[in-house]
């Protein structure tokens, strides 16, 4: 088998962009990191780093959302909807593939993440899987056969509307839906309701106990999709918060209360893990996003187990 394609990835965060040059996690030639800022200088400051570099043969783009990832669309590669002054409708991918001018994969830094993950992190050769990520928001990235689950657009399972834990009224903090699983478990939600940050939050205060519930509720309608054979947990509020995935884990068993009767499944603790490739999850996902888009599988060893 010949050596991996160099890839330049570039994660592009609502807070910070990391500009990646690589073929995989132990063949990074470059790393860079940027301030997210107003588009026309983040945008620039992107392509003056792809200039300094040279061979890659592809780019790929994780990229913060909503965004457009359907190729029958004329806004294919633009951020759709943002608070983020400025940023909404803007074409990243045609921008930065012009000035690159090599095969460019787009898609959510959480599917990048996804992607990452799948292929040499906490679900390494599995095929089929989700990465949730619960932090200032919630999201979900779906790979099946090794690629993200694609349609219309890409899934918002952190807007699902969980069902509540009885005597729960708590009206929720998103500004759409109120008590949807951002509304009641993302970071500012925790705040929102306690007063006090996930990170200083004691582990022993009852609020947990609901968030536990509704992030219980997340993974009970992921196992429903029969997508997932793993699902990796990550961001702000799952990574180093310990005591938080025993609690998701029960939380989800009872709540499918034996109904979906498959060994993985019923092994919660090696069915829902913790990420293993840190704050490169997201850059590397941007590799294999990039990768794809020359027609290069590096996702070699898959199994169905």
């Amino acid at each position: 088998m010949g050596e991996a394609p160099l890839v330049a990835g570039v994660e592009l965060g609502g807070t910070k962009c990391i500009c990646i040059l690589a073929r995989g996690p132990d063949d990074i030639e470059d790393r860079v990191q940027l301030p997210t800022t107003r588009p026309e200088e983040t945008l620039s400051a992107i392509e003056a780093v792809l200039d300094r570099w040279s061979g890659f043969s592809a780019l790929g783009i994780a990229s913060f959302g909503p965004v457009s990832i359907d190729h029958a669309s004329p806004l294919y590669g633009h951020i759709t909807s943002t608070p983020k002054p400025g940023w909404a409708g803007q074409d990243v991918a045609a921008r930065l593939k012009r000035h690159a001018g090599v095969p460019t994969g787009f898609h959510t830094d959480v599917v990048g993440a996804a992607l990452a993950e799948a292929r040499w992190g906490a679900a390494k050769g599995l095929a089929d899987i989700a990465y949730a990520t619960v932090g200032t928001g919630i999201g979900v990235g779906l790979i099946a056969g090794g690629k993200p689950v694609d349609g219309l657009t890409h899934s918002e399972l952190g807007h699902l509307r969980p069902v509540r834990v009885l005597g729960d009224d708590w009206v929720g903090n998103c500004p759409y839906h109120g008590a949807c699983l951002e509304g009641l478990a993302a970071g500012p939600a925790i705040a929102a309701r306690t007063g006090i940050p996930g990170d200083q939050l004691a582990a022993d205060d009852p609020a947990w106990d609901l968030i536990a519930h509704a992030l219980g509720q997340l993974l009970h309608s992921l196992v429903l999709t029969g997508v997932p054979r793993r699902i990796v947990m990550g961001g702000g509020v799952m990574v180093g918060t310990d005591h938080l995935f025993p609690r998701v884990r029960a939380a989800m068993a009872k709540s499918l209360a034996g109904y979906v009767a498959l060994p993985e499944v019923g092994d919660p603790e090696t069915y829902v893990v913790p990420p293993a490739l840190g704050g490169n999850a997201g850059p590397l996902g941007a590799i294999v996003l990039g990768a794809q888009a020359l027609g290069v599988q590096l996702q070699t060893s898959f199994t169905t187990n």
